[in-house]
């Protein structure tokens, strides 16, 4: 009788098992403990997802090197008992922030060895009960400060291995659960309070300033919060990689102050000079130089550290030319702010007689050359600029530099690019619609005279068909000179500038409700008009000075009424 009971029972039991495994995905297996039941998956590339099917009993999961990506919205939200939830070796990379939503009683997530760059920490306010989060061999590069606000009763963190750099002190500090143990005295905590482990060990810890909050946390640690490795390592900058956190001591950020020698300095045409400044800041900053040549030679720039806090950058200029004199500026710039410093250097001729004026330098008495006339005209029309073109007859063209001063005209300090010898072109782009400008080309750095400047208005954006063969409109207002400008543009003289301006306005009007450009204008595609040819289009009337003002008060009352053309017209004037 007792044998056939205990075979019985065999039966019962094998047919229990049988029953769970048929309700089994294909490839997993769920297992009966006294724990619970327990989902397993361990074959290669079993799901491409997360299967939506899992049996909702379970109070274990564990599906490992399936390759899926994500962890979408409530992926698990049919398991609702489920407390254990492992996920390792997969190719995770995003969490969805509603990801664990439903899993109130989970209390160990495992992570492992996926692609995850970030976390959506307020995933956890849906996981109160979380006491194992492991992370470890993920590629995580940030820890924002309220990292583990919703994570209270955590007992175990593990980071290592992924590629931490710098974090705040204050993800600690915001952690409930380590403000509990601050406020706890160490009498009461004693048999309640369960030791917290930590596993940071194994990122790319970056021992600058921004670091040094954290490195005084890890210092002043102590149980119940321990450290699995104590021994973090600084892996930069270079000369600190190595360097375990407790032998390194730290300093407070600051902004670059960038010194240099000498700033004013003056060799032979022909021989060589090393340019140096010393930048001091932490953390390390960007260090470069700039000069006002366009980049006409390339030079050779080196840096070396001369203290943890301080860089020497060096630039040398082999076999100077005329062309090499002007304002060389160091640069450096951090998280914190930037400085600079410059040196002027000038190129003495074989003679031993200073080289002609460079950008920078003090301006000598006035000499003929000052009043050349530079011929300056507009050559090419972009989707958003215009590039120009100047000519001027000078004594010597190899060693005179040119200014070029760019700016909205409504605004008293305008860019200065200095133009080294040789070249007469500038291209500007990146302009407002509905602005007016001033650009002008002098010699050297003397101060823009009339004559030697190109005013122009930029339209307003139009519709999309027109915006993608003219996004802009340019006026073109000429100062005492008469320019040759692309077709599509409009040219006037100061003398006619208002009358002109009317002309443009009413001719833009014009095309918009036509609907684009005539044959005739089509004919004139890529060639320059004249003044005249404007003229011809009526674009010019020769009206007497009375007649202008009567227009000009008429078409004010007009204009009030279009928004476009009071914006433009207040531009204009």
């Amino acid at each position: 009788m007792d044998i056939f009971c205990n075979l019985l029972l065999i039966i019962l039991l094998n047919i229990q098992v049988y029953l769970s495994n048929s309700q089994c995905l294909l490839g997993c297996s769920c297992i009966t403990d006294r724990n619970g039941r327990s989902f397993i998956c361990m074959e290669e590339g079993a799901f491409g997802a997360i299967p939506e099917n899992i049996p909702h009993d379970m109070t274990k999961i564990r599906i490992e090197k399936s390759h899926f990506t994500e962890i979408p919205r409530r992926a698990f939200s049919k398991v609702p008992a489920l407390e254990n939830l492992w996920l390792n070796f997969n190719d995770i990379t995003v969490i969805n922030s509603k990801g664990l939503e439903g899993l109130g009683n989970l209390t160990e997530l495992r992570l492992q060895g996926n692609k995850l760059r970030s976390v959506p920490w307020t995933a956890f306010e849906d996981t109160p009960a979380l006491k194992i989060l492991d992370l470890k061999h993920n590629q995580l590069d940030v820890l924002p400060e309220q990292a583990l606000k919703f994570l209270p009763g955590l007992t175990y963190l593990d980071l290592s291995f992924n590629q931490l750099t710098v974090i705040s002190k204050e993800v600690f500090l915001n952690w409930p659960l380590y403000q509990k143990i601050q406020n706890t005295g160490e009498q009461e905590m004693t048999g309640y309070v369960p030791n917290v482990v930590l596993a940071l060990h194994d990122n790319a810890w970056l021992c600058d300033c921004r670091l040094k909050g954290f490195v005084e946390f890890i210092k002043s640690l102590s149980p119940p919060i321990i450290l699995m490795n104590s021994y973090l390592t600084c892996s930069g900058p270079d000369f600190r990689a190595g360097t375990f956190f407790h032998e390194v001591e730290l300093k407070a950020c600051m902004k670059p102050v960038v010194t240099t020698p000498s700033t004013n300095i003056s060799v032979g045409l022909g021989g060589n000079i090393a340019l140096h400044c010393l930048a001091k800041a932490r953390p390390d900053p960007a260090v470069w130089w700039t000069y006002g040549l366009k980049i006409i030679r390339g030079f050779h720039e080196s840096q070396e550290r001369v203290d943890e806090d301080t860089i020497r950058s060096q630039l040398v200029i082999p076999s100077l030319h005329a062309a090499d004199r002007g304002v060389y500026t160091c640069m450096a710039v951090n998280f914190i702010g930037n400085s600079s410093t410059s040196i002027l250097l000038d190129v003495r001729s074989p003679d031993g007689s200073q080289s002609p004026l460079s950008p920078g330098f003090p301006a000598p008495a006035a000499t003929a050359e000052e009043n050349v006339y530079i011929d300056i005209r507009i050559t090419k029309q972009t989707i958003r600029g215009i590039a120009i073109e100047w000519y001027a007859v000078l004594d010597r063209p190899s060693e005179t530099w040119f200014t070029v001063h760019f700016g909205r005209s409504d605004s008293a300090k305008k860019e200065m690019i200095y133009i080294g010898p040789g070249i007469n072109s500038y291209s500007v782009s990146d302009l407002m619609p509905a602005t007016k400008y001033d650009i002008c080309v002098t010699l050297k750095n003397q101060t823009p005279r009339p004559g030697q400047c190109v005013v122009f208005v930029t339209g307003s954006d139009i519709t999309e068909m027109e915006q993608r063969e003219k996004l802009i409109h340019i006026v073109v207002i000429v100062l005492a000179m008469v320019l040759a400008v692309p077709a599509g543009m409009y040219a006037c003289t100061t003398d006619t500038k208002f009358n002109c301006l009317e002309g443009v306005m009413e001719s833009w009007k014009n095309r918009r409700r036509e609907g684009g450009p005539s044959e005739r204008d089509k004919d004139r595609q890529g060639n320059f008009d004249s003044l005249q040819a404007a003229s011809d289009e009526g674009l010019v009337n020769k009206d007497s000075s009375e007649d202008r003002k009567v227009r000009r008060r008429s078409d004010d009352r007009v204009l009030k009424g279009g928004a476009d053309h009071s914006r433009l017209t207040a531009e204009l004037y």
